[in-house]
C-alpha cells in the first residue's frame, strides 16, 4: 500500500478487492515507500520462521511470500483479490506454498492449531472490526506459536494516511476502502483474544527525521503454552 495525504477534495474509496484488482498490475513497480518497509519490517522481526507452518493473510502481489517461503515449511497465503493472487501465483511457484482467494472476515479455511505463525502485513486498515480477525488467529495458531502485525502507524492514519495508487493509464487516483485503527486496538484486541504481547515497533523511513511520524506499527503476540 501506499498512502495520500489529507489535502484537498479526496474521491470516494473504492471497495477493497475492487481497488487492489486494479494495482494489481502496478503494485510491484509504482514507488512505494510503505510497501518497502513493511517488507524490511517483516524481516527484521523475531519470528521462528524455521520449519514452521505459517498462514499469511492478505499476502498481495506475494512481495513477503517469498521470504517466507524460503525458511518455513508450509505457507498457506490467502488474499481477498484475484488480481493480487495472479500476480502471486507467478512470482512464487514454491511446492511449500498455497494461494487461497478468502475474505479474512470469514471463517478462515485452516483447521484449529494448524500454524506455528500467522502473518499480516498492511491489511488490517481495510477490515473495520478487528475482533473475528483475532479470533481466527488464536483458533488457527499452536500453543507457544506467533502472530505479527505490520500495519500503517495510527498517527499516519490521522494525518490522513491510506492505501491508494494512481491509475497509469486515466491518471486517476484511487483510494482503497480503509478504516482506522488505535495503537490500543491492536494490543487490546490481541490480549482480548488470548495472546501475550511480546513486542511493539514503530518504525520510521530510513532518513526521516527523527520527529517526524513514524510511518508503520508493528505487533508481535505469543499463543500461551497450556
Amino acid at each position: 500500500m501506499s498512502e495520500i495525504a489529507s489535502t484537498g477534495a479526496r474521491p470516494a474509496p473504492l471497495d477493497v478487492a475492487q481497488a487492489y484488482d486494479r494495482w494489481a498490475a502496478h503494485y510491484d513497480d509504482n514507488e512505494n515507500a510503505t510497501r518497502d518497509l513493511d517488507a524490511s519490517v517483516l524481516r527484521r522481526a523475531p519470528l521462528s520462521l524455521e520449519g514452521a507452518d505459517v498462514i499469511e493473510v492478505g499476502c498481495g502481489t506475494g512481495k513477503n511470500t517469498v521470504w517466507l517461503a524460503k525458511r518455513a515449511r508450509h505457507v498457506l497465503a490467502m488474499d481477498f483479490s484475484p488480481g493480487m493472487l495472479a500476480s502471486a501465483r507467478k512470482r512464487v511457484t514454491f511446492a511449500n506454498t498455497r494461494f487461497v482467494q478468502h475474505d479474512i472476515r470469514d471463517r478462515w479455511p485452516v483447521e484449529e492449531g494448524s500454524a506455528d505463525v500467522v502473518i499480516g502485513n498492511l491489511v488490517l486498515e481495510h477490515v473495520e472490526v478487528l475482533d473475528h480477525v483475532f479470533a481466527e488467529a488464536v483458533r488457527a495458531i499452536r500453543p507457544g506459536g506467533q502472530f505479527f502485525l505490520c500495519e500503517l502507524h495510527p498517527f499516519k492514519q490521522l494525518g490522513g494516511g491510506q492505501a491508494r495508487f494512481t491509475d497509469p493509464v486515466s491518471g486517476e487516483v484511487v483510494l482503497v476502502q480503509a478504516f482506522r485503527h488505535s495503537t490500543s486496538e491492536y494490543v487490546n484486541g490481541g490480549i482480548a483474544a488470548g495472546f501475550i504481547l511480546r513486542n511493539i515497533g514503530e518504525w520510521r523511513d530510513a532518513h526521516a527525521a527523527e520527529d517526524a511520524p513514524p510511518r508503520l506499527l508493528s505487533v508481535l503476540f505469543e499463543s500461551p503454552v497450556t
